[in-house]
């Protein structure tokens, strides 16, 4: 394939589509590659310093061989993993990367980014707001989501192509892709009983409960192993990749299998909640219910690909019994 470069001058506030990336700054003339080759996506010095805002953005950069020098933790993974969680953190080796967090998710520090010095700034699984994109792009270029998807709403695969070819690993990219596909479909083809039963992936807050919908990895894992979405679910109000499910509601979580956790609550909440109790594939023995903090919910939470397989290895034989 021939490589085609394509001169991109900001200053005029251009946008470029690279693999469905969004690279933007402000002062700054670079040149962005669109092959798939290993070409930088834009040109970074060999170690660039590298700030990752977006959710899992940091452990999708480090999965392909670039530590950021700062992450915004928006899990709270913490020190212990230094921000990427326990599938990841080995990649680190002894760099440790900042870890940048807020009172509120999502309200960046921008002094404080700026004293980062970065060479580059991702922010591609994240809030849509172009106030937010034009006060980062005044530190640096920013790579983000294309034009016009929703908020966090890129999915786990196109998150990895789109870093992968603003660092130039775009082929390493699409090797963690495969291997991950790869073996989603090998448990798929060797669990056939996997395949149609209905389905839901829903969590107990407040004083509510939600189910989580296609487009968010932590649904689209499941769907990927044959699972489709339990039709009542496809009906309630949603915002995003989340459907909210009132109390009066809570039937419409009766899929055939169902994994259940919780969002700020005990386990013991969900363990004890008599609506959840009375379904039928509780009943039955058809549901995995997991704590927040469950290595499996947290490696679905972050939706990487490296964390996916992860949570693959250690959910499929709970998903074995529960669809028998």
């Amino acid at each position: 394939m021939s490589r085609r470069r394509i001169r991109v001058v900001v200053a005029v506030l251009a946008s470029v589509i690279l693999a469905a990336a969004c690279v933007k700054s402000d002062d700054t003339t670079y040149e962005v590659f669109d092959d798939p080759d290993g070409t930088p996506g834009y040109s970074l010095p060999d170690q660039p310093r590298v700030v990752a805002l977006g959710w899992s953005d940091g452990a999708v950069a480090v999965e392909l061989g670039v530590k950021p020098v700062a992450i915004y933790d928006w899990m709270s993974l913490g020190e212990t993993t230094k921000g990427v969680g326990e599938w990841d953190v080995a990649a680190f080796g002894d760099s440790t990367p900042e870890l940048l967090s807020a009172q509120s998710a999502g309200e960046f520090n921008m002094q404080q980014i700026e004293e980062l010095a970065p060479d580059l700034i991702l922010n591609v699984r994240a809030k849509a707001d172009s106030a937010v994109t034009d006060n980062l792009r005044k530190i640096a270029p920013v790579v983000t989501a294309p034009e016009g998807t929703g908020d966090y709403a890129v999915n786990w695969q196109t998150q990895a192509e789109i870093i992968g070819a603003a660092l130039g690993e775009r082929d390493a990219a699409d090797t963690i892709i495969a291997a991950t596909t790869d073996r989603q479909r090998t448990v798929a083809g060797e669990h056939p009983e996997f395949a149609g039963k209905t389905f839901v992936y829903a969590a107990k807050y407040g004083t509510a409960y939600g189910a989580y919908l296609a487009g968010d990895a932590r649904f689209d894992f499941f769907a990927d192993l044959g699972f489709v979405q339990n039709p009542p679910v496809t009906r309630l109000q949603s915002s995003g990749f989340f459907a909210q499910v009132p109390v009066e509601r809570v039937g419409d979580l009766d899929a055939q299998v169902a994994v259940f956790t919780t969002i700020g609550l005990p386990f013991t909440d969900l363990e004890n909640d008599t609506l959840i109790n009375s379904l039928a594939v509780v009943r039955d023995g058809h549901a995995v219910r997991l704590p927040e903090n469950d290595p499996v919910v947290l490696a679905l939470s972050a939706g990487t690909p490296n964390s996916l397989s992860f949570a693959l290895d250690r959910i499929t034989p709970q998903l074995v019994a529960a669809a028998r």
